[in-house]
């Protein structure tokens, strides 16, 4: 399935004025970043996390050699740096240098990074372009495709935010090889939400042999990122202010982001994601929606990946608090995705507190 380099091209949304952009998934894809910016650029901010200060250094060499005058801009890594404090050195740091509608920021990192990077550019001059080169799996099959940017708040996660869509997305699986175990596996709950909400082909990848497909060298490994990050550029292209479809997206998600913020973010996205998934399939078969053979899966698949599928139960008043500030809710009421069935999802409104605690207790520990 997978060529030396596979383009994947999200397509244009008229309605909400976004233009069309290309997703570039291979490896040694450091030569595409100068084509995605364009002749016309001439200052690019590259924003990146300081633990890749040595891998940023040759980026900006590229991009200096190509001729752009970069200007690079750490900041502090994970979640960590996704705070308005750094949005507002970031604009500080562009009004100094310059930096016009006709410039560039390159957000270079995991998703934590290219969410601020796409937050900036979003922000400054009401938007400039957004060249995003994701360096986790995390990022490369979520967060850096689609548009959504968004910083964290004392109260919870991405409650800021806004949607501007990148001018490309350079997904170098190079990037990801020398990744420890810990660090790459999280990334994989992305992969199992889309199984489940779209594509179960990429379960029973997974299910056939683990090892082989996270194994950032396999043959497989690839497939699963490319199947990925194509169900999400047709999702976002098709829904991109998130108004239907895209919704689909946050399954497992509501209760997973209110782990990270119990957790102070100190957990990895993708770990409290897996317990979101685990959490949404208990959810779906207490409504009556889901069978037990796919409701079980979940778990199955998680833990043959090594993720996470239980909370403590004592957290549960905790995390029903942090629940009922997720964005996603709608006056007030609680919204789940869940599913009806494989490659099936639907929302789930305003579910009684009895049916998320008893939900809840089936993954308790």
């Amino acid at each position: 399935m997978t060529e030396e380099i596979t383009r994947i091209e999200v397509a244009a949304n008229l309605e909400a004025g976004t233009a069309g952009y290309q997703i570039v998934v291979g490896r040694a894809l450091l030569a595409e970043l100068p084509k995605s910016l364009g002749s016309s650029v001439k200052k690019v901010m590259l924003v990146y996390p300081e633990a890749l200060e040595t891998s940023a250094s040759v980026v900006t060499d590229e991009l200096s050699g190509a001729g752009y005058e970069v200007y690079s801009f750490a900041v502090a890594n994970g979640e960590d740096a996704k705070t308005d404090r750094w949005v507002s050195v970031a604009w500080s740091s562009l009004g100094q240098a310059g930096f016009s509608r006709s410039d560039a920021i390159i957000g270079f990192g995991g998703g934590a990074t290219t969410d601020l990077a796409g937050f900036i550019a979003a922000t400054w001059l009401r938007g400039i372009k957004i060249v995003q080169v994701p360096t986790t799996l995390l990022a490369m099959v979520d967060a850096a495709i689609g548009g959504k940017t968004g910083i964290n708040t004392i109260e919870g996660k991405n409650l800021v935010g806004a949607f501007h869509a990148p001018s490309a997305v350079i997904a170098d699986l190079d990037a990801l090889a020398s990744l420890p175990k810990f660090e790459l596996i999280p990334g994989f709950a992305e992969i199992v939400k889309y199984g489940f909400i779209a594509d179960p082909k990429i379960l029973d990848l997974i299910e056939c042999d683990p090892t082989v497909a996270t194994d950032t060298s396999s043959q497989v490994f690839a497939e699963l990122i490319e199947r990925s990050i194509a169900i999400k550029a047709r999702i976002t292209a098709n829904d991109f202010r998130e108004s239907g479809e895209r919704e689909y997206l946050n399954y497992g998600h509501t209760l997973g982001h209110a782990i990270e913020h119990l957790e102070h973010y100190k957990w990895r996205h993708g770990r409290a994601i897996a317990v979101g998934l685990a959490y949404a399939a208990e959810l779906g078969r207490l409504a009556g929606r889901l069978s037990d053979e796919v409701a079980d899966r979940h778990k199955r698949v998680l833990n043959l990946l090594g993720l996470d599928t239980s909370y403590p139960a004592d957290r549960w008043p905790l995390l029903l608090t942090a629940m009922s500030l997720d964005k996603k809710s709608r006056g007030g009421m609680l919204r789940f995705v869940v599913l009806d069935d494989l490659a099936k999802p639907a929302i789930l409104n305003a579910p009684s507190q009895e049916m998320m605690h008893a939900a809840f207790q089936e993954i308790a520990r």
